[in-house]
């Protein structure tokens, strides 16, 4: 790979807004999920044993230990954390000196203080994945030092490699389940008829979605496919275009699915993980901006010919691809109806026996990419110059390099969960590191959409209310479907977590989801929290006055309407089916109720704790008041736009900047041209003071030289000093060499006219010494001169 330190700071950029969107949706979320009348208070998960506070925190390694220091109960802990998460994040958005690895260190400690107390509501497989690519933030992101210059590491590309690996492991996992899992949906590729109806939370373009052709969209699952375990083998590519068509599949899937459902951070942070495919030269030309070095070598017959031969390999690599996919899947063109027929033609036994036999290789092609980057950085650091910037640069790799192995090792364990035999051939060794850390969330297993749910009808359970038991009211929720009526929400970025789980609900009975006891035990004592869960505009709930007597609750199916015959739209988004009852009618009190709270838990232990008068949990008061009347994604939207608008403000000023800059490199350099011309044509003539001039000149190259420390100042760069340019030449070194140069001109006009004027001085002396009519003779002489060089000038 090229240069890489664009795509790290476009990375660390990404990873700086998601962990935005994750905290501060978290954080309005927080009182009616997790407080001490939420509904599944978080203080129960920190019981106080006798431990000592390490051991404490040992066993569970959260900050809100830390929270009875501060005079914070739980609740009060889990907001601190989420704010400060918040504003941390938003501040490294709009400041690129801010992200450094500390700072990712102390956002992937604040979310996993939350992520060790979340339950049930934080426990997704994105979760997982921020957590996981929070930590590569750390080794990837750099470390600035106050005494050094910012400049480029050589064990950034090793890296960096560790997050392309994530990627990999999240893509090929993903696409191998849907196979593994013998869904008969996906096996006969017709799992997306269901998608768009069945996912949690659908867009208003899901329905658009779900009325395209069945051929269609049988076609598009055997896309996923191959985008989701063939392509991500390219990512390991020697050949650069290999990886970057990998990059724009990925993408391509990653932006169909944010439109077509909201899946809140989690797509985001795949396309996050797919910049680690990029080079600076490909994002400069994606930016539109001007190459760097313009004079490229001609290229040898040699080279001429190596290049022929990977353009050759990289179009066998294409056509294999086409080949493999039109074989599995029996892909054909009807031309009188104008479709591209598919089905499935292979077996299950057939698939797992090619699995087993990509395990291996897989895992050695990881190997052998690896051990080339941490090659490439060992070879860079042993030719630096100096023996302490070598032995700094070593040391650096050195420590990037172990890392990189170690977490490469303990990633292969869940990898390896695709296949038992190459699970079982890992070193004991590396399990037990595996379960070591398992707890800080390193590394993880995935597997989206392994099942297709819903193919006999989206089930949702319907929760309503009375104080008669005569007359019942339904609680519509702000997001997941309920009024057939109502179109589907988009929410994106936002994830609210309650109707999330209230689909997971929907697919077993009660007894399988404990918490859902205790949401409606909330809701008969009228917990405004809660409330604000289901409507953050309480008019908009139907017991806003009164909490309900009785609730209970049934199971509907859903299906997405169809346009009428004539072409035009329906009336409503949803059509739905009575299915069954899904929870008894209860009220406060209700022996069915009680015994459900007591046997899993759900009984309040003890009293809340009485509101705290010191400064800070009144000012976490304040705070929560103000903002979490907000919904949501509004709350999330407004961050993203006011960080929109500020990274546009900025680009605009720092293009500002810029344009002055050069228009004054200009100015000096036409002036400096201008007195080069007046000294030739002045040789001999009484010559023109030229102090004031040289000191303006001074004064503007130091203006410019300036201008030009804050532009390396704003520069991406990681810290440490490793003298990067020392072996090769980097952007920033081409233009400051070409500065040089001009500077190096600029003083041979200034030394040519002090030389000229000492001349003219000596001339002057030697006149003031002779006749007058000499001089008059002389002075005529020179005029005449002066004209014939001005004329061959």
């Amino acid at each position: 790979m090229g240069e890489i330190r664009q795509p790290v700071q476009a990375f660390l950029w990404c990873m700086s807004v998601i962990y935005m969107f994750a905290f501060s949706s978290l954080y309005v979320q927080i009182p009616g999920l997790y407080g001490n009348e939420g509904v599944l208070p978080a203080r129960w998960m920190l019981r106080y044993t006798g431990k000592g506070f390490w051991e404490q925190l040992r066993d569970s390694p959260t900050l809100l230990w830390l929270g009875p220091k501060l005079g914070l109960d739980t609740q009060q802990g889990m907001e601190l954390i989420a704010l400060i998460g918040t504003v941390l994040s938003l501040l490294s958005t709009l400041t690129h000196r801010l992200r450094d690895c500390r700072l990712y260190l102390c956002l992937w400690i604040l979310y996993l203080s939350l992520y060790q107390v979340g339950q049930v509501f934080l426990y997704f497989q994105w979760d997982n994945l921020l957590l996981e690519t929070g930590f590569l933030c750390v080794l990837v992101a750099p470390l600035y030092l106050p005494w050094g210059r910012p400049r480029g590491c050589f064990h950034d590309n090793v890296t960096l490699w560790l997050v392309r690996w994530l990627l990999f492991r999240l893509m090929f996992a993903s696409g191998v389940v849907k196979l593994t899992s013998r869904c008969p949906t996906w096996w006969g590729l017709t799992a997306l008829t269901y998608h768009y109806e069945t996912q949690c939370i659908p867009t208003p373009l899901a329905w658009f979605a779900h009325q395209l052709p069945v051929w269609w969209q049988k076609l598009s699952v055997v896309t996923t496919f191959l985008i989701e375990i063939p392509v991500p083998f390219l990512f390991f590519s020697p050949i650069r275009r290999h990886r970057l068509t990998a990059f724009y599949m990925q993408i391509l899937l990653q932006v169909l699915i944010i439109l077509s459902g909201n899946y809140n951070f989690f797509n985001l942070l795949t396309i996050a993980l797919c910049f680690s495919l990029l080079d600076d030269e490909h994002i400069n030309f994606l930016l539109r901006r001007p190459a760097q070095d313009t004079h490229k070598p001609q290229k040898g017959t040699l080279r001429k010919a190596l290049s022929w031969a990977c353009v050759c390999l990289e179009v066998t690599v294409y056509i294999l691809l086409v080949y493999w996919t039109s074989l599995h899947f029996n892909l054909q063109i009807d031309w009188e109806r104008k479709e591209i027929m598919s089905k499935t033609a292979f077996t299950y036994h057939q698939f797992m026996a090619l699995l087993k036999d990509m395990m291996m290789p897989s895992i050695w092609i990881g190997v052998l990419s690896l051990t080339w980057e941490i090659l490439r950085a060992m070879f860079k650091s042993a030719c630096m110059r100096g023996i302490l910037l070598r032995f700094w640069s070593t040391l650096q790799w050195g420590v990037m390099a172990a890392a990189a192995v170690n977490m490469f090792a303990i990633s292969l364990v869940p990898f390896t969960f695709l296949d038992y035999d190459a699970n079982s051939a890992l070193w004991p060794g590396v399990k037990r590191a595996f379960e070591v850390t398992d707890r800080y969330q390193l590394a993880n297993s995935y597997g989206l959409f392994r099942r297709m749910t819903g193919v006999g009808g989206r089930p949702e359970v319907v929760i309503e209310g009375s104080w008669d038991r005569n007359t019942w009211t339904e609680i519509e929720f702000m997001y997941k479907p309920g009024n057939m009526s109502a179109p589907p929400a988009f929410v994106t970025p936002h994830q609210p977590r309650l109707d999330w789980q209230m689909w997971f609900a929907a697919l077993g009975p009660y007894h399988q989801s404990p918490w859902f006891s205790s949401l409606i035990y909330r809701l008969l004592q009228g917990k405004k929290d809660v409330i604000r869960l289901i409507q953050s505009d309480e008019s908009n709930y139907p017991f806003k006055d009164q909490p309900p007597t009785y609730l209970r609750a049934h199971r509907y199916k859903y299906w997405f309407t169809e346009p009428k015959e004539d072409g035009t739209y329906p009336d409503r988004w949803w059509r739905r089916v009575y299915a069954e009852e899904f929870y008894p009618i209860v009220q406060l009190g209700d022996h069915f109720l009680e015994n459900m709270l007591s046997q899993h838990g759900l009984k309040d232990k003890a009293a809340a704790r009485r509101p705290s008068k010191a400064l800070l949990p009144q000012v976490l008061a304040s705070v929560r008041e103000s903002v979490c009347a907000l919904p949501g994604h509004v709350l999330t939207w407004s961050l993203a736009i006011a960080v929109a608008g500020a990274c546009v403000l900025k680009q605009l000023l720092s293009r500002k900047q810029t344009h002055t800059h050069t228009h004054t490199r200009t100015h000096v350099h036409d002036k400096a041209s201008e007195m080069g011309r007046e000294s030739a044509g002045q040789q001999n003539s009484h010559p023109a003071p030229a102090h004031t001039q040289e000191k303006q000149m001074e004064e503007e190259e130091s203006e410019e030289g300036e201008s030009e420390e804050e532009e390396e100042g704003e520069e991406d760069w990681r810290g440490g000093g490793d003298g990067k340019e020392d072996v090769m030449k980097t952007d920033e070194e081409q233009e400051s060499k070409r500065e040089k140069e001009e500077d190096e001109g600029q003083e041979e006009v200034e030394k040519k006219n002090a030389a000229d004027d000492e001349e003219e001085e000596e001339q002057e002396e030697e006149e003031e010494g002779g006749q007058e009519e000499e001089g008059l003779e002389e002075e005529r002489q020179e005029v005449n001169s002066d004209d014939s060089l001005r004329k061959r000038k």
